[in-house]
């Protein structure tokens, strides 16, 4: 069990490294669309068009596919061999084809229906660019869901790395088709900028699929096979469980459209910043959490474990994230997007955003880790319980403190939300194996406090005795937010290193290849 955990946080660490340069690229993409188009309603428009082909594919592929897929491939990979797992990735495959050019199809049928839905705020020629970019970007849907197929693929061989890289590939040319079509096309470059980045992403995880000897393509789908059983009879109930989940883009934008113009990019660009710790950390554990315990998922003692020491893990990576994330907000935004179109207003709804949305980040982390524990055990109905609570928690929350609070309110919504599914989600796997997951125990989280505390002081002194380069280059500020995290990263690691925390034993395993 200690070398299982040591295999996840290994994996975590390798998808982590191949992942940075993707989130980077990413915040370069960001900065050039601010400089380019600030937050004006035009790009509302497309970020609403974005938001539609872009729920659909994290709703059908990486959703419910993903949550299916996964814990059957790694079964029979585990159990069957190569060959059946070949057999049942290519009918997979075949499935996702079919059901997403349905779906590709229908989307743009009902482009305008959608937008109308998504942004009832909007009218006239802002709804109408709306419909065009939904119509434009619906086949997204189709080339990134195979995407993420071989990527379920890759993880479950055990190569985390190409899949983690290959969105830096799709960001880089997103950034050189914008940079040179920009003038000539004007905000129309976005959508055709997304879907050649997809077709790249694509490419990229299948040849390296084939390279390892998993050489995907459609065959003829075998209706008698139980494994492909399996995951139809899952999918279904996974995607009403995970449409709940992705209800939050939808409740944001939504709300976003009947308040002040900007409203829906502030908390877009805020999004895309908390991506980075999302995308580096979090998401990279939960992605090698789930391949491990759906192969323990019949071992309730083995499982608890695993998932007790995921959970610990990732509280222990990211609360010192979310706690600088809140303080250097101002600073972080400033840095990657103050320039061009992208004024003063946008700048502090921007930050408020971010440091709102980081105060759910804990939450975050938590909850994408439990539903993957959910995923592993086979049980949809618990992960419809959660998704679907913490849908409830933000549509509250963000309905009642948005007369008063604005975006701000909304950003609050996500927080809550994701922080209540946490607790939720610990609580009812806790039901369903019968197993005291003792997560939190006292001097665990004393320790944590301690570090917690002298990270937020030595943070405050920082800020105030090194006060930040407002007027100066860009590499002056990246400079000083890099020494803002040199510092709180060596506080909070020297302050756990002392208290002995088992989570450095864990890390200084993985690095040295220790069972």
């Amino acid at each position: 069990m200690a070398k299982a955990i040591d295999t996840i946080i290994r994996h975590s660490m390798v998808m982590t490294i191949g992942t940075f340069a993707s989130r980077i690229l990413g915040l370069i993409r960001e900065t050039i669309i601010a400089a380019f188009f600030g937050a004006t309603r035009q790009l509302d428009a497309f970020l609403v068009a974005y938001t539609l082909a872009n729920l659909a594919r994290q709703l059908l592929a990486e959703g419910a596919l993903s949550a299916t897929f996964v814990p059957v491939f790694s079964r029979a990979l585990s159990a069957q061999g190569e060959t059946r797992a070949k057999e049942l990735g290519r009918q997979a495959l075949t499935l996702l084809i079919v059901i997403g050019l349905f779906v590709v199809c229908l989307g743009i049928i009902l482009s305008p229906q959608l937008v109308s839905l998504i942004a009832p705020g909007f009218s006239g020629e802002e709804a109408a660019l709306a419909v065009s970019f939904t119509k434009r970007l619906f086949p997204f849907l189709l080339i990134i869901s195979l995407s993420a197929l071989v990527m379920g693929v890759l993880n479950s061989l055990g190569s985390f790395f190409v899949p983690a890289v290959a969105p830096a590939v799709s960001n880089v040319v997103f950034i050189v088709i914008v940079l040179f079509f920009y003038k000539k096309y004007g905000i129309s470059v976005l959508p055709i900028a997304v879907l050649a980045g997809g077709v790249s992403q694509f490419c990229v995880q299948w040849i390296w699929s084939a390279w390892r000897g998993f050489v995907l393509y459609p065959t003829k789908i075998n209706r008698a096979d139980d494994e492909l059983k399996t995951m139809m009879r899952l999918f279904l109930p996974y995607v009403v469980g995970l449409s709940f989940n992705q209800l939050h883009p939808i409740i944001s934008r939504v709300m976003g459209s009947f308040l002040e113009a900007g409203s829906i990019s502030v908390l877009n660009y805020a999004d895309r910043l908390l991506q980075l710790p999302l995308g580096l950390f979090v998401i990279a554990i939960s992605q090698a959490v789930l391949p491990t315990l759906s192969k323990v998922s019949s071992n309730k003692d083995e499982f608890v474990e695993i998932f007790r020491d995921s959970l610990r893990f990732s509280f222990f990576l990211i609360l010192p994230i979310s706690i600088m994330a809140v303080i250097f907000s101002p600073e972080a935004v400033n840095c990657v997007f103050y320039r061009g179109a992208f004024d003063d207003w946008a700048w502090r709804a921007t930050s408020q955003s971010l440091a709102i949305y980081s105060l759910g980040l804990l939450g975050m982390a938590l909850t994408n880790v439990t539903l993957r524990a959910i995923y592993a055990c086979g049980l949809p109905k618990g992960a419809m319980l959660v998704t679907s609570s913490t849908v409830v928690v933000n549509f509250l929350i963000s309905a009642s403190t948005m007369r008063w609070l604005s975006y701000r309110g909304l950003a609050l919504g996500v927080a809550c939300a994701f922080t209540s599914g946490a607790f939720l989600g610990i609580s009812y796997l806790a039901r369903a194996t019968g197993k005291s997951l003792k997560i939190f125990n006292l001097k665990w989280c004393a320790k944590l406090a301690l570090s917690a505390c002298l990270l937020v002081l030595f943070s405050i002194a920082y800020k105030f005795l090194l006060p930040y380069p407002f007027g100066r280059s860009t590499i002056a500020k990246a400079l000083w937010l890099i020494g803002a995290g040199v510092l709180g990263v060596s506080v909070y690691g020297f302050i756990t290193l002392f208290c002995r925390l088992q989570e450095w034993k864990w890390i200084i395993r993985s690095i040295k290849g220790e069972d």
